[in-house]
């Protein structure tokens, strides 16, 4: 789901909150398991997104569905039962768990590969990211058969590609000149 700045707005409003109870973590595991749990299910997120269905039955629905969350995420759904917004709960949670890493210094590694990474393969990215980034780094992997082998690792906006796909493209460019 694409993120609005109302979405933002109110992740933002969510995390002060949760960051002067001390409980910004907690929430944090809850954002995730809300953005997991929607994304993963298309009758919840249908339910969600369905503006014939009443915001009060909308928060009692997602009130059962998440009832051991934090009360700090619980308010959130009392709030957009106020101002009838549950349609963008997914992307406040995806928005809260970003501003929650830029918070703690964290960074998300987006690394695609041919195959899923085994230890080796991660042990090698993990080296080539020491050199791109000294913050604490996440990494998010995307499997993509068309680059054969090798990887292609993205940290904010630099790109490492080491692609077997990339260097027959090199190879081919070569040869043409």
């Amino acid at each position: 789901m694409a993120s609005t700045r109302a979405a933002i707005r109110y992740a933002k409003a969510i995390l002060e909150i949760a960051d002067s109870k001390k409980v910004a973590a907690e929430v944090s595991a809850d954002m995730a398991l809300i953005a997991s749990t929607i994304s993963k299910n298309l009758e919840l997120s249908s339910f969600i997104e369905n503006p014939l269905i009443k915001t009060d039955i909308k928060k009692d629905v997602v009130s059962e569905v998440f009832a051991s969350v934090n009360p700090v995420t619980k308010s959130l759904f009392h709030l957009l039962l106020e101002n009838k917004r549950f349609e963008i709960l997914d992307a406040i949670a995806v928005e809260y768990n970003n501003l929650f890493d830029i918070m703690n210094g964290v960074e998300v590694a987006k690394v695609t590969t041919a195959f899923a990474m085994d230890a080796a393969l991660e042990a090698k990215v993990s080296a080539k990211i020491a050199t791109f980034s000294n913050k604490k780094i996440t990494i998010e992997n995307t499997i993509d058969p068309s680059i054969i082998g090798g990887f292609i690792l993205r940290i904010g906006d630099k790109q490492y590609n080491a692609s077997i796909a990339n260097r027959l493209q090199v190879l081919k460019r070569e040869l043409s000149n």
